[in-house]
């Protein structure tokens, strides 16, 4: 169950590890200017999570841009979305892992460069990968305790910068119009830049997992964009007051984008930032130390999250027919992902660490990101257009409307700016470029292909697969809804949906559907049914711990709760629905044999559906 709190945290822990490398990747390009860079980038950021809190409240499932695309467009244009996003996790694998040793060089110097660097961030990979088949998982509570921890680091480091080395003069002595950078590194710093982006899916993947996702996602994007926005706006003005551009070997340049070679801090940019702050003696040690620690766990569990979330779009990709059947399939006894995580987990991103190009890895990920947020960003236009009248859970701002068109001002200026980001990338950027388009191509290739020539179905259609088991295992469920209202038979169905799945370790989602009257808006205030609802679905959490197994609770507004579950069990493609039923409206005589909402379930529902009543009624 996650709330606000809980996605923020999460979705900071990934987003805010990409300081520790996109500060350098970003000054490599943009030397003075980077703070005005991440200003810009930062705009970008705040239209980007608007679009992504309007299309994961309308759509609260995993997948991002590419259930948003599924929605608005077709099976195509997803596909591309999510072919990005798979080269964007793979990248954030790749990147993640190769700067864990820099930051670890305060222990063993070699570290800061290859071939160690290398080594280092491939053993981390292997680690990960292995540690993900075999199916050990990560302590939420630990990073999210980690994820706060890093914010409060950082915003000491700008403190602290603030105070000792701020100078105005230096910043703008440190800019050169049109020399320094050049234009054309200025037009790429802005996309580089868009590695702050790192992570911004996570809330969206986190979605089916959040409690009320009408308002906690939104307003879990709001508080990141804005601890993002006061980071990156901050942080790099100290690191240019501390480490100014100066002119190296006849050029103007800063350490924070020469290598460790030419003695600058491009692979380890905070640590050079601690460096440069005045600190001496024991201070200064134990700065770096506190500083290399903590920037290389907040790596390790981005690189994790990077793991996770190329398993996951893999998996999601292949229910859709994506991809083959074979990247889904579930090693027999442990019972994940194995061939997932071992390709595109494993195996592609150290392909892309070899080279030990921390400039082509920066890029190539600004690439696949800017062009799946471009796509999410079309998404949203195009399901306002298409449905002007849609009573949405959740509308982002700033609107204009237009012949009865309110159209979403945030998704037009996200899509303008992150398509001419991809647009420079690749026509600056010769390397990026084949590699990206290539991975594009190589993509679709296979997608039309597999579709036609294996499945034959059109590449267009919306095709769902199977549930990954064979009918050996049919009615060894894993995947339970249990839609919970007040009441001894809600409880009753919570326990027996709690004994199905306690032998196989199951996972069960206990729903609770307000129905809000079609006079009031979906996001309109009701504090007593939200009581009553969180009082219900912890009382399901605690039946659920009595039997060791995991309830994710879960609160909807909708307008029907009939069509809310049967909606819910089909998004996450649940395998029984277990309703509780009084015992006289079981022998009731109406039309409605359950109950109008029961019933509805039982005609409509994708899947088996469990009615549990109680012996008797209590007198």
């Amino acid at each position: 169950m996650l709330g606000t709190p809980a996605l923020f945290a999460t979705a900071y822990g990934n987003v805010g590890s990409s300081i520790y490398y996109a500060l350098g990747l970003t000054a490599a390009y943009a030397l003075g200017l980077t703070p005005l860079v991440f200003v810009i980038a930062g705009v970008v950021f705040a239209a980007t999570a608007a679009t992504y809190a309007e299309g994961t409240a309308r759509y609260p499932e995993a997948g991002g841009s590419s259930s948003f695309a599924r929605h608005a467009f077709d099976e195509l244009v997803s596909f591309v979305a999510a072919w990005a996003q798979m080269l964007v996790y793979i990248v954030t694998v790749a990147v993640s892992a190769f700067f864990v040793p820099h930051y670890l060089s305060i222990f063993w110097e070699p570290l800061r460069t290859n071939p160690w660097d290398i080594v280092g961030g491939i053993v981390v990979i292997v680690v990960l990968v292995v540690l993900n088949v075999v199916g050990v998982q990560e302590a939420a509570k630990l990073s999210v305790s980690l994820a706060v921890v890093d914010f409060l680091t950082q915003g000491l480091l700008v403190v602290v910068g603030f105070v000792l080395v701020l100078s105005p003069q230096v910043l703008v002595d440190n800019v050169h119009w049109g020399v320094a950078p050049t234009w054309t590194d200025l037009a790429v710093a802005i996309p580089v830049a868009m590695l702050a982006y790192t992570g911004v899916e996570t809330v969206s993947n986190l979605a089916e997992e959040a409690r009320d996702p009408v308002r906690t996602v939104p307003n879990a994007y709001k508080l990141v964009a804005g601890a993002v926005f006061a980071i990156y706006f901050t942080l790099p003005l100290v690191a240019l007051s501390a480490l100014p551009v100066v002119r190296i070997d006849g050029e103007l340049t800063t350490l924070l984008a020469l290598p460790p070679e030419d003695g600058g801090y491009a692979n380890d940019p905070i640590l050079g930032v601690v460096d440069n702050l005045g600190l001496e003696g024991a201070l200064l040690d134990g700065a770096q130390i506190y500083v290399g620690v903590l920037a290389a766990t907040i790596l390790f569990i981005a690189t994790n999250a990077g793991v996770i979330g190329a398993s996951r779009i893999t998996y999601s990709m292949s229910s859709y027919r994506q991809l083959p059947e074979t990247f889904r399939r579930l090693h027999p006894r442990l019972k994940t992902p194995w061939i997932a995580l071992v390709v595109f987990a494993g195996i592609a991103p150290i392909l892309l660490l070899l080279p030990g190009d921390v400039n082509f890895v920066g890029t190539l990920y600004s690439l696949g990101a800017t062009l799946s947020f471009t796509v999410a960003h079309l998404s949203i236009v195009r399901l306002r257009a298409a449905d002007p009248g849609a009573d949405l859970p959740y509308r982002g701002r700033p609107n204009l409307t237009v012949r009865g068109i309110q159209w979403p001002l945030f998704a037009l200026v996200g899509a303008a700016a992150t398509g001419a980001s991809f647009v420079v990338l690749v026509l600056q950027n010769p390397l990026t470029r084949w590699v990206g388009l290539g991975w594009l191509a190589a993509g679709l290739v296979g997608f039309v292909a597999y579709r036609r020539r294996v499945l034959d179905v059109p590449v267009r259609a919306t095709v769902k697969a199977p549930p990954a088991f064979g009918p050996a295992l049919a009615l060894e469920y894993r995947r339970l809804l249990v839609p919970v209202v007040p009441g001894q038979p809600s409880d009753d169905a919570t326990d027996v949906a709690c004994s199905l799945a306690a032998e196989r370790g199951a996972e069960i989602v206990a729903l609770y559907v307000v129905e809000v009257p079609l006079d009031m808006p979906l996001d309109a205030e009701l504090p007593g049914a939200e009581l009553l609802a969180n009082h219900e679905l912890d009382e399901a959490v605690a039946i659920g711990d009595s039997y060791g197994v995991r309830v994710i609770g879960r609160f909807l507004r909708e307008r029907s709760a009939g069509q809310a579950i049967v909606e819910e069990a089909r998004r996450r493609d649940t395998e029984i629905v277990v309703m509780g039923a009084r015992r006289h409206e079981l022998m009731g005589g109406g039309r409605a044999v359950f109950g109008h909402t029961v019933d509805y379930v039982l005609r409509n529902a994708p899947c088996r559906v469990m009615v549990a009543a109680p012996e008797r009624e209590a007198a």
